[in-house]
C-alpha cells in the first residue's frame, strides 16, 4: 500500500509508482495531510465526492482545503482554501469544473477548479447543510440541514422552492431519484414522500413499515434506475422498497455485529443498466460491508476495527470507492481488486426464507439473513486479537449500550464520532450537548436555598482582587461562588476557585444554574483528587503529568529538572486556569467539547499535549523566570496569532466581499447595458411606428389636398356650366324674342297688307255686297287672330319646355338623357294648323292663297326654331358628358 503527504505541496503525483492494490485491502493510495508548520499537526479529511466521469474525486479537511484528485492522470491540486470546515460537497454538477461546497458558516459556495475562483455564493439555511443533492441535468441542486431543504437553480444560482417543516419534525435528507425528475424528502419520523420537481406535486407516499420491524431510518441509498430504496438507521435490520409498487419488498438482517448503520451506498455495474445488486453497508464498527441483495451474501468489506471508516464515496462506473478514515486520512480502494475472488465457486449457502408471493406479508416473511460468500483469506497475527476483542464486545454489548446512551435521545459514542470528524460540536447546540454528557439534574430547589444564603464572607470583597468591568458578571461570580462555599466549606478557601469558575460564569451568565452544576460537576468528575494535599497544589495529579511528560518527551522534562522547574510552573497554572489564560475563547469551548466527551484523564493529557507543543520556546529558557515569562510570551503570542488568523480571516472575507460586490457590479452593469439595448429597441420601434404614423398622416393630407382640389376643380367646372347654361340661355331667348318680334312685325305687315286688299277689294266688288263681305272678312280676320294667337301660344309653350329641359340637363349632367319626345313631327302634328282653323268655302281664292302662304311660312319659321333648338340641346348634352368623364380622368 502507498501512502501520500500532501503536506505544503499545492499540486503533485497521487503515486510515484505505478499501483498494484492487494486482493486482501483494494488500497490503491492512502493519502494523509500533515502540516510542517511551527506547531505540527494532521489536517483531517471530512467530506469526499467523484464528478460524473467517476475518474476525478474532490475532498476537503477541516480547516477549507480543498482537493481535487484526477485518477486517470495521477495528479492532485489544491483548489480553494475557504478557511473553514467543509460540511458537504458535490461535484457533478453540469459545468464539469464547477463544484458545491457547504462550509460551516452554514453557506453554500460554488467555485471553478480551473480559475479557482468564486462563482456563486448561496444563502438561506439557519444550520449546518448535511446533504447537496444534484439532478441528472446539472441544472438543479437541493441543499438539506436539519430543519430546511432548499431548490436551487445552478444556472442562475438563486433559490427556487424552500421546504419548511414543522420543528417536530425534522428532515433526514432530500435527494433527487437518479435519472428521473423526481424528489424524494424522507423525515424523522419515517414519512417519505416523492415529489414533481417541476411543480412540486406530491406524486405519492410510501406507507409505515411493519410494526415488528419498525426503525428510525437515518441512511438512504438508491439504485441508478430510481427502482429501489434502501433505508437503515440504528439496527441491524436493511428495509428495501419497490419505489414502482410503492411497498416494502424484503428486509436484509446483517450480522450481529452490526448495530447501527451509518451509510449506505450501491455499488454501479457497467452490465447491470442501472439495477445495482451490491449493496455498500457501512456500519458503527467503521467497517463497510458489501451485501448482494439478492442473494444476501457477504461479498467484501473494506475497513477495520483498528482503521475504522468514517464515510465513503463510490464512482459513477464503480471502479473506485474513495473512504475517509476515523484517522482523517483518505483512502482509495480498488473495486477490481476488491472483486477478483468473487467468482470463485462460494461455499455452500443455504438460505433462510424463500420470496413469497405479492400478497400481504408480515415482517418475518420479508426477511434474509446475510451469510458469508467470500472466500476465506490469509489470517494476519492480530486477527485472534480482533476475534477476541469482537466477542467480548458482543458479550458486554448490552453495557456498553446502556453506557453510552444520554439524555434528550443522545448516544454518547455517537457524539464521540461527530467530534471525531468535525472537531467540535455545533455551537447552536453545544450547550444543550454538554449539558446532556454532564446529566445535569437541574435541581431547583437546592440551588436556590443555597442562593438564599447570600454572599458568603469570602467573597464579599471579591471585586477588589479581581476587577471585573461588567457588574452583571461580578454579581454572577459572586452568586456562583458563594453558592459553592455553601455548598462546601472548603472551596471558602479555595484560591483558584475564581479562575476556575470565571469562564463558566462568562458563558452561562444568563442561567446560574447550569453554571452552578457545569462547575459542580467539573470538580466533582475532573477535579476529585485535587484537594488530597489541600491547601497545597494536588501533588498526585502534577506526578501524573510528569509521568506522562516522561514517556512522551524525555528531553522537555530533564530540560524542566536541569533547571529546577517543576510541574507546578509548567502544569498547576494550566490546571486552575483550565486553560483559560492562555486559549482564545473558540479554542476554550473547542478543547472542553473534547474533555466533556472523554475520560477525566484527558485533562491531564491535555496539559502535556500543550507544554510539548511549546517545547520550542521552553528549550531555550535557561532561567526560572524565563520560564513565567515563556508563559506570558506563550498566552502573547497565542493572542498575537488568534488576532492574526482573525485579521486574516477579516481580510478574507473583504476580499470575498469585495468580489461579490465586483460581481454584483459587474451584474447591474450587464443589467444596465441589457436595459439600454432594450431601451433602444423600444426607441427604434417607437421611432419607426412614428414614422409610419407621419407617413400615413402624410398620405391623408395628401389624399385630403387631392380631394379639395377635385372638389374645387368640379365646383370650378360646374360654375362654368351654369355661366355657360346661363349665356345659351340668354342668347337663345335673345335670339327667340328678336325671331318673334321679327315674326310680329312680319305679321303686322301681312295684316296691313291684307287690309290694303281688303280696301282695294270692297272697291271693286259691289256695293250690296260690301257690306256683307266686309262682315265676312272681319270674321275671317277674327278667326286668323285667334290662329295666329293660338301659334304663338303653342310656339311659347313649346319653348318653355325646350328651355326648361335644357337647364335640368345642365343642372344634372352625368344623369342619362330621357327622351322627351319619341317623334318631334308627332308633337307639331298636335298643334292646330293655320288650314285647320279656317273654313276654305267661305274664303275667296286669292285670300285662300294668301292664307296658304302665310301657313307655310309658318311651319318654315317653326321647323327653324324646332332646328335651333335641336342643335342647342346637342351641344348641352356633348358639354355635359364631356363634365362627367372629366373626373375620372383626374382621378386616372
Amino acid at each position: 500500500m502507498q501512502s501520500t503527504d500532501l503536506g505544503n505541496k499545492e499540486s503533485g503525483k497521487i503515486w510515484h509508482r505505478k499501483p498494484s492494490p492487494a486482493t486482501r485491502d483494494g488500497i490503491i493510495v492512502n493519502i494523509i495531510h500533515n502540516t510542517s508548520d511551527y506547531h505540527p499537526k494532521v489536517l483531517r479529511f471530512l467530506n469526499v465526492a467523484f464528478d460524473g466521469t467517476g475518474d476525478c474525486l474532490i475532498a476537503g479537511d477541516h480547516q477549507g482545503n480543498i482537493y481535487v484528485f484526477d485518477l486517470y492522470g495521477n495528479r492532485f491540486n489544491l483548489v480553494q482554501r475557504t478557511a473553514q470546515a467543509c460540511t458537504a460537497l458535490a461535484f457533478n454538477l453540469r459545468r464539469k469544473s464547477e463544484f458545491l461546497v457547504a462550509l460551516a458558516d452554514y453557506s453554500v459556495k460554488c467555485f471553478d477548479t480551473v480559475t479557482k475562483e468564486l462563482v456563486s455564493w448561496m444563502r438561506g439555511h439557519e444550520s449546518s447543510v448535511f446533504s447537496i443533492s444534484v439532478h441528472a441535468s446539472g441544472k438543479y441542486a437541493i441543499t438539506t440541514s436539519s430543519d430546511t431543504a432548499q431548490l436551487w437553480d445552478l444556472d442562475t444560482f438563486q433559490r427556487k422552492r424552500k421546504l419548511n417543516i414543522l420543528q417536530s419534525v425534522g428532515i433526514q435528507k432530500v435527494f433527487f431519484l437518479p435519472l428521473s425528475n423526481t424528489i424524494l424528502s424522507c423525515f424523522k419520523d419515517n414519512s417519505i414522500f416523492a415529489w414533481e420537481c417541476d411543480t412540486l406535486f406530491c406524486k405519492y407516499q410510501l406507507p409505515a413499515p411493519p410494526e415488528s420491524s419498525s426503525i428510525l431510518y437515518k441512511v438512504f441509498a438508491v439504485t441508478r434506475d430510481g427502482r429501489i430504496l434502501a433505508a437503515g438507521g440504528k439496527s441491524n435490520h436493511l428495509h428495501l422498497w419497490c419505489l414502482e409498487a410503492r411497498q416494502l419488498f424484503r428486509i436484509i438482517q446483517m450480522p450481529t455485529k452490526v448495530r447501527a448503520i451509518r451509510h449506505l451506498e450501491f455499488l454501479p455495474d457497467s452490465f447491470d443498466a442501472g439495477s445495482n445488486q451490491v449493496l455498500g453497508v457501512l456500519s458503527q464498527d467503521g467497517i463497510m460491508r458489501f451485501i448482494n441483495i439478492q442473494t444476501c451474501k457477504l461479498l467484501f468489506e473494506i475497513g477495520s476495527l483498528d482503521e475504522g471508516i468514517s464515510s465513503s464515496a463510490i464512482s459513477p462506473h464503480g471502479r473506485y470507492i474513495a473512504s475517509i478514515m476515523e484517522n482523517g486520512s483518505l483512502n482509495i480502494y480498488s473495486v477490481q481488486a476488491l472483486t477478483q475472488e468473487i467468482n470463485k465457486p462460494p461455499p455452500p449457502l443455504v438460505k433462510v426464507i424463500e420470496d413469497l408471493p405479492k400478497n400481504k406479508l408480515s415482517s418475518s416473511d420479508l426477511k434474509r439473513k446475510v451469510t458469508s460468500g467470500r472466500v476465506q483469506q490469509p489470517a494476519k497475527s492480530r486477527e485472534s486479537k480482533i476475534q477476541t476483542r469482537i466477542l467480548k464486545q458482543d458479550l458486554t454489548g448490552d453495557f456498553e449500550s446502556k453506557k453510552n446512551e444520554l439524555p434528550d435521545g443522545l448516544n454518547k459514542k455517537r457524539l464521540q464520532i461527530l467530534l471525531k470528524g468535525y472537531g467540535e460540536y455545533p455551537t447552536k447546540y453545544r450547550m444543550f450537548i454538554w449539558r446532556s454528557l454532564l446529566q445535569l439534574p437541574e435541581n431547583h430547589t437546592a440551588f436556590s436555598s443555597l442562593i438564599d444564603k447570600g454572599t458568603h464572607v469570602a467573597f464579599l470583597n471579591l471585586q477588589k482582587k479581581y476587577p471585573i468591568k461588567s457588574r452583571k458578571l461580578l454579581r454572577v461570580l459572586q452568586r456562583t461562588l458563594s453558592a459553592l462555599a455553601h455548598w462546601s466549606v472548603i472551596f471558602s478557601d479555595t484560591p483558584y476557585l475564581p479562575l476556575l469558575a470565571f469562564p463558566f460564569v462568562k458563558l452561562f451568565q444568563n442561567n446560574q444554574l447550569i453554571c452552578f452544576e457545569v462547575i459542580a460537576t467539573l470538580i466533582i468528575n475532573w477535579c476529585q483528587h485535587w484537594f488530597e494535599y489541600f491547601p497545597n497544589p494536588p501533588i498526585n495529579i502534577l506526578s501524573m503529568i510528569e509521568n506522562v511528560l516522561a514517556f512522551h518527551d524525555k528531553e522537555l522534562l530533564q530540560h524542566f529538572i536541569d533547571h529546577d522547574i517543576t510541574s507546578q510552573l509548567y502544569a498547576w497554572p494550566l490546571l486552575e486556569t483550565v486553560f483559560s489564560e492562555v486559549l482564545t475563547r473558540e479554542e476554550w469551548l473547542k478543547l472542553f467539547d473534547n474533555i466533556f466527551s472523554n475520560h477525566p484523564s484527558f485533562l491531564l493529557m491535555t496539559v502535556v499535549a500543550y507544554n510539548m507543543c511549546s517545547r520550542a520556546p521552553l528549550l531555550n529558557c535557561n532561567l526560572k523566570d524565563d520560564f513565567e515569562t515563556v508563559e506570558d510570551m506563550q498566552a502573547k503570542v497565542d493572542q498575537q496569532r488568534v488576532e492574526d488568523e482573525a485579521w486574516y480571516q477579516k481580510q478574507e472575507l473583504l476580499r470575498q466581499a469585495e468580489e461579490t460586490r465586483r460581481e454584483m457590479l459587474l451584474q447591474e452593469e450587464e443589467k444596465m447595458i441589457q436595459q439600454r439595448q432594450r431601451l433602444a429597441a423600444v426607441k427604434r420601434q417607437l421611432k419607426v411606428k412614428e414614422m409610419h404614423l407621419q407617413d400615413a398622416a402624410r398620405r391623408r393630407f395628401l389624399k385630403l389636398q387631392q380631394d379639395q382640389r377635385e372638389m374645387e376643380l368640379r365646383r370650378l367646372d360646374d360654375e362654368i356650366g351654369r355661366k355657360n347654361l346661363t349665356e345659351n340661355q340668354e342668347a337663345v331667348a335673345k335670339e327667340m324674342r328678336a325671331d318673334a318680334d321679327a315674326y310680329r312685325r312680319k305679321v303686322d305687315l301681312e295684316e296691313h297688307m291684307f287690309h290694303k286688299l281688303i280696301e282695294a277689294g270692297e272697291t271693286q266688288s259691289q256695293k250690296t255686297q260690301k257690306w256683307k263681305e266686309a262682315e265676312g272678312k272681319e270674321l275671317r280676320l277674327r278667326s286668323a287672330k285667334k290662329a295666329s294667337a293660338l301659334s304663338d301660344a303653342s310656339r311659347k309653350w313649346f319653348l318653355k319646355q325646350e328651355i326648361n329641359a335644357a337647364v335640368e340637363h345642365a343642372e344634372n349632367p352625368c344623369h342619362k338623357e330621357e327622351p322627351r319626345f319619341q317623334n318631334e313631327q308627332e308633337d307639331l302634328s298636335c298643334l292646330p294648323r293655320t288650314s285647320q282653323l279656317n273654313d276654305s268655302s267661305e274664303m275667296d281664292p286669292s285670300t285662300q292663297i294668301s292664307l296658304n302662304r302665310r301657313a307655310v311660312e309658318w311651319d318654315t319659321t317653326g321647323q327653324n326654331l324646332i332646328e335651333k333648338v335641336r342643335n342647342l340641346r346637342q351641344r348641352l348634352t356633348a358639354r355635359a358628358r364631356h363634365r362627367c368623364q372629366t373626373p375620372h380622368l383626374l382621378a386616372a
